[in-house]
């Protein structure tokens, strides 16, 4: 059985809720929203940053060390969906998770 850190397991808790919540968002707020929610290259942001959030949260899953990496780029695309988000009115919570996520990555990156 893998044993994983508190700290990775946090880190796993916060990328779920943050790809839930970006695909969540996507799905539901933008679409019915319209406009420039739905730009592309939104859009794309909140795509990007669920899938690469899930993918970080299963790379750690995994116990094999190798999420340095993989979370570093979760930081980065976290913190670009956050300021994207930011930009747009009722996206404050998926600005806060995705800034939430972009620093636990950061640290899980060290």
């Amino acid at each position: 059985m893998i044993t994983l850190s508190d700290d990775v397991k946090d880190c796993i808790a916060i990328c779920t809720r943050c790809a839930q919540t970006c695909l969540g968002e996507a799905m539901t707020h933008c679409l019915e929203k319209g406009g420039d929610h739905v730009a592309p290259a939104h859009f794309r942001h909140m795509i990007a940053c669920a899938e690469m959030c899930r993918a970080a949260a299963a790379i750690m899953l995994t116990g094999a060390g190798h999420h340095a990496s993989v979370c570093r780029v979760c930081a980065e695309i976290c913190e670009a969906c956050a300021r994207d988000c930011e930009q747009l009115e009722g996206m404050e919570d998926c600005a806060a998770t995705c800034r939430e996520c972009a620093e636990s990555c950061r640290e899980m990156a060290q």
